[in-house]
């Protein structure tokens, strides 16, 4: 005898579409990167290869905490984001999902991933990513994007603390190499982001963000972004005593260091000549800021598996 169903199953394509606009929601580009700056820091803390088991294991909390915190900035910024070309297309703008769903589902992943953290790696790995969920949902979101045009400096912060998570979850412990390089991305993320903004300045402007390229001009923003450049890779060099780290290490933060100071002084000199726009080619130095910060921990994870000493 076939059976009947009160109401039809929800089509494929449907499916699809919604798991595509809930997993858009958690802003999984800049997990990635969230990412890369973890599992390099376990091997730093293991001096070696850690547990895969401990690596997967951390990168699934990690996700799903990253994920927690930027489903949370979506809700809070559908306002703006519908006002910004680039972020007009959101899941929360578009009404694809609704402002009760986003929140029940950013408050499911941050309750997951905190047990998750909790129950399998440890319960300090879990503390620090529901700060990280806290500093960038309440201080960045809500506390300082629309108030400060130093937001994204201090709400960075929340960004940096991955290198604390992965040394965390190998030792249980934060260890000074930790903060060495918690405090490199600190220092990496206004000259990554700073560019981004003066090349979307105008979508800035229109939706009342007040970033550092909407306040100042061209030139006092290169100019802050060449001071944050050498104070990064100076932070950079401090890791060789501390950790310590060897030539692999050294001569990929000095080249790729090097790079990115020259990048960012051509944008100072540019904006100086009196380039604007997309004539300073900010994009430049952001997509390399990315190159950067990848090689840097590639460098870090490598070093202590091939550790050639400086003396």
């Amino acid at each position: 005898m076939p059976t009947t169903t009160d109401s039809p199953s929800v089509p494929p394509l449907e499916r699809r579409s919604t798991v595509a606009n809930y997993v858009a929601l958690t802003k999984p580009r800049i997990i990635e990167l969230l990412l890369v700056t973890t599992v390099p820091v376990m091997f730093l803390a293991e001096r070696g290869v850690p547990s895969v088991w401990l690596v997967v294991a951390t990168l699934v909390g990690g996700t799903l905490s990253a994920g927690a915190a930027n489903t949370f900035n979506s809700v809070y910024d559908r306002d703006i984001d519908a006002l910004m070309h680039r972020t007009s297309n959101r899941p929360m703008v578009t009404g694809a999902i609704t402002t009760r769903n986003a929140v029940l589902f950013g408050a499911a992943l941050t309750v997951i991933s905190t047990l998750w953290f909790a129950l399998v790696v440890n319960v300090l790995s879990a503390l620090l990513s529901l700060a990280a969920i806290a500093l960038y949902a309440v201080g960045y979101t809500i506390l300082l994007k629309r108030r400060t045009s130093q937001n994204i400096v201090w709400g960075g912060i929340a960004g940096c603390m991955p290198t604390l998570i992965g040394w965390s979850a190998v030792t249980g412990t934060v260890g000074w190499p930790a903060v060495v390089l918690f405090l490199v991305i600190f220092f990496w993320t206004p000259p990554h982001y700073w560019p981004l903004s003066m090349a979307f300045r105008d979508d800035y402007s229109t939706a009342g963000v007040p970033m550092l390229p909407v306040e100042r001009g061209p030139v006092a923003v290169g100019r802050q972004i060449v001071a944050y450049s050498w104070v990064m890779v100076a932070t950079s060099l401090v890791l060789v005593p501390v950790a310590p780290m060897g030539w692999i290490y050294v001569v990929t933060a000095v080249l790729s260091g090097a790079l990115f100071i020259a990048e960012a002084h051509r944008l100072l000199r540019a904006a100086r000549g009196g380039a604007t726009g997309t004539a300073l080619k900010p994009m430049r130095l952001f997509h390399y800021s990315i190159t950067y910060v990848t090689l840097v921990f590639l460098a870090v994870a490598v070093d202590p598996l091939l550790y050639f000493p400086l003396s």
